[in-house]
């Protein structure tokens, strides 16, 4: 479960995507996540879930590779959407005791269910479709303003990337732990809950030692690189806007004004 996490993960591809200006990306990114917020209907996730649908598509990333992420956060969907069955008052159609199923809590937990989906989608298609440094880069750029103030926007954005790029590798870390210590008689999958989650304490002391590792080395290749930070730092591809950028950006505005205007004109579920 653990390698089927796809957030951080870079997809190899000559797509149309993949050669967007990495700031394009990034903003079509956080409107996407602030489209998701705003719908209050089923017919506002139709039309996002298309638009996805049609990313996906052009992406050329393979659709199951995406989906493989979802393996992870399944427990989270499932306590999301049994939370909100129950605690959702309203007509009730099933009751026990103190627990009860009503029509409006099925309506909010399929909502809230698909929110989530589309959410983790979205996030794992920026970082597989985009290279690290080219996400650093898009970050500096878009963080320019907060420069003129003092901030170091570089090695905000360098901070960032690198921990986006180092999620699978630290994943990786865990798993060859978790074998090698099941190869030594450790036992991760039987008894409850909270018997699984003492047993995965063996755990953090070794993976902090190799994410320790793992920095100590990054800083001396870094360093052995002459890396001296953002200032006076030049770019072999510099990253700029092209005519697929303003396509996009257009497709950006037209899908926004589709999902306020189902907003404002179709039914609300919430």
């Amino acid at each position: 479960m653990i390698r089927d996490i796809t957030l951080g993960q870079y997809y190899a591809s000559e797509s149309p995507i993949h050669k967007l200006d990495p700031r394009t990306k990034i903003i079509a990114a956080i409107v996407f996540i602030v489209e998701l917020f705003i719908v209050n209907n089923f017919w506002g996730f139709v039309i996002c879930g298309v638009a996805l649908g049609i990313v996906v598509s052009i992406s050329r990333v393979p659709l199951s590779f995406i989906l493989r992420g979802l393996k992870p956060i399944f427990i989270i969907l499932a306590f999301t959407f049994l939370l909100n069955i129950f605690m959702v008052d309203g007509e009730v159609i099933w009751k026990w005791k103190f627990l009860k199923i009503t029509v409006e809590g099925i309506y909010r937990a399929c909502f809230m269910g698909i929110r989530l989906i589309l959410l983790i989608i979205a996030s794992s298609l920026l970082t597989l479709t985009t290279k690290p440094i080219e996400l650093t880069d898009g970050l500096e750029k878009l963080m320019w303003p907060l420069g003129k103030l003092g901030l170091p926007t570089h090695e905000v954005a360098m901070m960032m990337s690198i921990a986006l790029r180092f999620i699978p590798t630290l994943l990786q870390e865990t798993d060859k732990i978790m074998k090698a210590q099941q190869a030594r008689g450790a036992d991760f999958e039987s008894g409850n809950i909270i018997q699984r989650a003492k047993a995965l304490i063996p755990i953090l002391i070794p993976l902090f030692i190799s994410a320790f590792h793992i920095a100590s080395d990054l800083a001396m290749a870094m360093e052995a690189r002459c890396y001296r930070g953002g200032k006076g730092r030049t770019r072999m591809n510099a990253i700029h806007f092209g005519k697929n950028d303003v396509f996009a950006v257009i497709c950006m505005i037209v899908l926004l004004a589709c999902v306020v205007l189902s907003r404002i004109f179709l039914t609300a579920v919430i």
